[in-house]
């Protein structure tokens, strides 16, 4: 069944490619608006082995961006629904869901050196900066990073660069103060994605939450599945 699954994507990319997206093993961190789009995009395209972390529960303002969140899965462990949706792709597919927040404490946890791939979607600044330090350490494992996809609406001003690259994204100005804070920086360069669209919440909110829409936050996720899907064919 899987080989009928995949054969539109056999005839563009061929054998090589098909063995060896199945055999990369990847773990995503944050399946939100970002996250979850680019766990799709990566099942769809063959890759069995995807670990997702996340320690949210669903609730009803998700269901404007995030993929595994409808009216019926409200309250439901997002990293769960999410991961019955992925072997529903695939049901040869060897998914892990951790329904867990990554933190400095628990980082040996994950044992992040067992992946070729990490794929950061986190959105709070301490465990994001402390994720990209661990893995610019590692060998063999690569990372891709989602800088801030709310507040964005056009798409065609998102853009791949690497990390030190990157201007007027607030979420990567708030990581380069921490790492200049800490005295701690990334050891190797890392390609990100990240938009320079410039746009404030019409409407004020006291929570100082940020605006979002799927298209967005979704190509966002398709854009870091693309840098893992060339970098493997590369």
């Amino acid at each position: 069944m899987t080989e009928n699954i995949f054969s539109r994507l056999h005839l563009l990319v061929g054998d090589d490619a098909l063995k060896a997206f199945e055999k990369t093993k990847v773990i995503i961190f944050g399946i939100g608006g970002v996250g979850s789009w680019c766990a799709e995009a990566l099942v769809r395209s063959t890759v069995k082995n995807i670990t997702i972390v996340d320690s949210d529960y669903i609730c009803e303002t998700n269901i404007n961006r995030q993929l595994p969140a409808t009216t019926k899965t409200v309250g439901k462990i997002k990293a769960d629904v999410l991961k019955e949706r992925l072997l529903e792709i695939n049901p040869a597919a060897n998914i892990k869901s951790i329904h867990k927040f990554y933190t400095a404490e628990n980082s040996s946890e994950f044992e992040l050196s067992d992946y070729d791939y990490v794929i950061d979607a986190i959105d709070s600044v301490k465990e994001k900066a402390h994720l990209i330090n661990t893995v610019t350490r590692l060998k063999n494992t690569k990372l891709f990073s989602s800088m801030g996809a709310a507040l964005k609406m056009d798409i065609f001003k998102i853009k791949k660069s690497e990390f030190w690259k990157i201007k007027g994204d607030p979420l990567a100005r708030a990581l380069r103060n921490n790492f200049k804070r800490s005295k701690i920086f990334p050891e190797k360069k890392f390609q990100c994605i990240w938009s320079d669209e410039a746009r404030k919440n019409i409407v004020e909110s006291n929570l100082r939450i940020n605006g979002t829409i799927t298209h967005t936050t979704a190509t966002f996720g398709f854009a870091l599945a693309n840098l893992l899907i060339d970098d493997i064919i590369k």
